[in-house]
């Protein structure tokens, strides 16, 4: 049987504008969205909603229908969740642009979307004009965005040039949504990762993401206790993408649904992180395995007062349980672990916020969902301690995939559970272990061999700060081979044998770093902090003729 919940929760069947502004509650008037760099710079709920109705009346002026795509292709700041509510309370669909992505890669979400309008950052217009030329794209529907009025450039306007007046958005009205029309419409088009091949258009529904805010929000409560009864005041980091699904759940409308101030950084940078912790008392983050890394390894955090830290929730990746006490320990806080991907909206398991667990788990199944085991021969886990892939159900799992009949198909077993990829374990008590990626493991010799396993390790080596590890194949065999990030002080003293060696005292024979260990700057990660498993395999494919050397010397 699969693994449910033994948690309840009421899912409000609505709009996620309705949502975050329910009929005949006063919006709130303190500053929600707020610019760390500029606090001056904020935004509260209240303030938002003009700014949202503005955008909603500006779109119908402009013709874009409902269910038509607004692409958003920016760098965080505070008007960035007026984008999000504004396009997808408004009955469009928002879709978020990395903007690391290259002209080719922006050509293909504008032309994958049939975005109708795009919202760009001034600092990006060049490669979005590019793009646009490419797939021949209007270029009087493309609009500078940004926190404040930009003049024309190469005759792109700013976006406030098609909103509505304030009086005229005064008596604008959002159509509220059925519980029906709130489970089948596509608010957010957010694309999956595109580790294993071209990125993919994931359909999120309304009902999805409300689902997932509750069910994030109700697991980050779970167990607590405050000592004087009543919750201390939060303070959120927004230096997740917002584009990305990370980001748009906790520092948009988790921070608005709980009124915790969000501090939004435009990029991330390590120093300018670790000195808005300080400046602004941060007491939350929510993060991906990378920074973490960072935070245990590297010297710069100890020039910061960072003790108004409490709480880390850390997701997108897996994370070693000894990384994640490493951290915990360092800073002497809470490191609380969740598992989720773009499929689920954002998450999908959480470990209890109110617990210090420090096992490695991601946790419980969240309320309103439900999780199976499914082994290598087809067959549904029934025994704790026993690998499956992660099979989910429930109301924050996604419509499908945009314009992709055959991937959704493939994606979804005959119950309605999205296939995951993901390899897991659960003891009696119904937590959760990650263990792999399904399609990241390969064999040696005949035994299965887990890349995430072997990384946890050489993370545990005193001179190593990152690490990633593939097969690097030859003559059709498989050899384990570590990409590796030293630390400052070891470079030049350590020798990739040196690695390799002190490996092979850690591991079984077939988990040897038979591949051997090549040192680089900087492991390849998606903004989101997964490892980009296609990258590596190029890297491995490149490196193939060193094997028969390595194979010698060992």
């Amino acid at each position: 049987m699969p693994q449910q919940s033994p948690y309840q929760i009421d899912i409000p069947a609505t709009d996620i504008l309705s949502y975050v502004y329910p009929e005949g509650k006063a919006p709130y008037e303190k500053p929600i969205w707020i610019d760390a760099a500029n606090p001056e710079r904020s935004l509260s709920p209240k303030q938002a909603l003009t700014w949202i109705k503005r955008l909603g009346l500006g779109l119908d002026h402009l013709n874009i229908g409902r269910n038509d795509v607004v692409m958003m292709f920016s760098t965080n700041h505070i008007f960035c969740p007026v984008a999000y509510l504004g396009v997808a309370g408004s009955g469009r669909v928002f879709s978020g642009c990395n903007p690391a992505y290259t002209v080719k890669e922006i050509a293909f979400q504008i032309t994958n979307t049939g975005a109708k309008l795009i919202l760009v950052d001034p600092s990006l217009l060049d490669n979005a004009l590019k793009a646009a030329e490419q797939v021949g794209f209007p270029h009087d529907k493309i609009f500078l965005f940004l926190d404040e009025p930009c003049e024309t450039q190469r005759g792109i306007r700013d976006w406030s040039s098609f909103l509505a007046t304030e009086e005229a958005a005064e008596s604008w009205q959002w159509h509220q949504m059925s519980a029906d029309e709130s489970k089948s419409n596509t608010a957010v088009l957010n694309y999956s990762s595109g580790t294993t091949g071209l990125p993919k258009g994931v359909k999120i529904s309304h009902q999805n993401i409300i689902a997932n805010v509750c069910q994030s929000l109700y697991m980050r409560e779970l167990e607590q206790s405050y000592p004087s009864g009543q919750k201390p005041p939060e303070r959120f980091l927004g230096f997740l993408p917002l584009y990305h699904a990370y980001g748009q759940l906790w520092s948009i409308t988790a921070a608005a649904i709980t009124q915790t101030p969000c501090y939004y950084m435009r990029v991330f940078n390590f120093e300018p992180f670790l000195s808005h912790i300080q400046r602004h008392r941060i007491t939350h983050i929510q993060t991906a395995p990378p920074v973490l890394v960072m935070l245990a390894k590297r010297t710069e955090t100890e020039k910061y007062d960072l003790s108004s830290l409490i709480n880390i929730l850390c997701g997108a990746a897996p994370l070693s349980k000894e990384l994640q006490n490493e951290v915990s320990t360092k800073f002497n806080l809470k490191v609380v672990q969740t598992w989720g991907m773009t499929e689920v909206t954002c998450s999908c398991l959480h470990v209890p916020g109110g617990l210090d667990d420090r096992s490695g788990s991601v946790g419980q199944v969240d309320p309103g969902a439900e999780i199976k085991l499914i082994d290598d021969n087809g067959n549904e886990v029934t025994q704790p301690g026993q690998r499956g892939e992660i099979f989910v159900k429930g109301k924050n799992i996604c419509l499908g995939y945009w314009k992709n009949e055959s991937a959704t198909k493939a994606t979804f077993d005959s119950d309605g559970f999205l296939k995951t990829g993901d390899v897991a374990i659960f003891d009696e008590k119904g937590w959760f272990w990650i263990v792999d990626r399904a399609k990241e493991i390969f064999k040696v010799n005949g035994f299965q061999v887990a890349p995430a396993e072997l990384e946890a390790v050489l993370l545990e080596n005193d001179d190593v700060a990152d690490a990633a590890v593939c097969a690097l194949n030859r003559d059709h065999e498989d050899y384990p081979r570590a990409y590796v990030v030293l630390k400052e002080q070891a470079k030049g003293k350590v020798t990739e044998k040196d690695v390799v060696e002190w490996m092979a005292s850690k591991v079984a024979k077939h988990k040897r770093l038979s591949g051997g260990v090549k040192f680089i700057d900087e492991v390849p990660k998606s903004p989101s902090g997964k490892i980009q498993r296609v990258t590596l395999r190029e890297w491995a494919k490149r490196d193939a003729d060193q094997v028969t050397e390595i194979k010698a010397r060992l």
